[in-house]
């Protein structure tokens, strides 16, 4: 009888196990430098989001970088509760920073259910070619069913991104959690 329950138990932690009652994250992948950094694309993310939406004249008349800033955003609401590096980080501030992916999708009419690697790619596609010199190109990547606003106006929006405090405090808040710790009374 004792190894009936023995066996039971573990047969209920293998099924435990298997059962995941969480859905998939929506995580996006990025090539290395897609952030403008040739190193470390979650620092950069962090440091390029952070930099660019705490004020909106920092990205007005600039939707390259406006669009590279609300890429990662989206980016770090997949990346920052699901990468075991970023453990460490509170519970708080990925849960902001999935508020702020919500805010930031609101703003450019994202289409709900939308994967993160669709809107991630679509505007650093558009940025990239923004960089380029090539409107016509940053329409288009904006022109894709992820979208329910038309592109010219997503890309009205990059030029002129609105005060977004979500994604400010967000930002922020990943900015200083990834600053090194020198200990108490630092």
């Amino acid at each position: 009888m004792q190894n009936v329950w023995k066996y039971s138990w573990v047969a209920g932690l293998l099924v435990a196990g298997c059962a995941n009652p969480m859905t998939p994250p929506n995580v996006a992948r990025v090539a290395p430098g897609a952030f403008e950094s040739s190193g470390d694309n979650d620092v950069a993310a962090i440091n390029l989001s952070s930099w660019a939406l705490a004020d909106p004249s920092r990205t007005r008349n600039r939707p390259e970088d406006a669009a590279r800033a609300v890429a990662a955003v989206d980016y770090l609401a997949g990346e920052l509760p699901y990468s075991p590096r970023w453990t460490a980080m509170s519970v708080t501030t990925k849960s902001q920073m999935l508020q702020a992916r919500g805010e930031v999708r609101t703003l450019l009419g994202v289409a709900p259910g939308a994967s993160s690697q669709a809107v991630v790619s679509a505007l650093l596609t558009a940025a990239n070619a923004l960089h380029a010199g090539d409107r016509a190109a940053a329409l288009q990547a904006l022109s894709t069913p992820i979208f329910v606003k038309p592109p010219e106006q997503i890309l009205a929006e990059l030029e002129n991104l609105p005060y977004l405090p979500l994604a400010n405090v967000a930002t922020q808040h990943a900015s200083l959690e990834t600053e090194p710790d020198d200990g108490p009374g630092a």
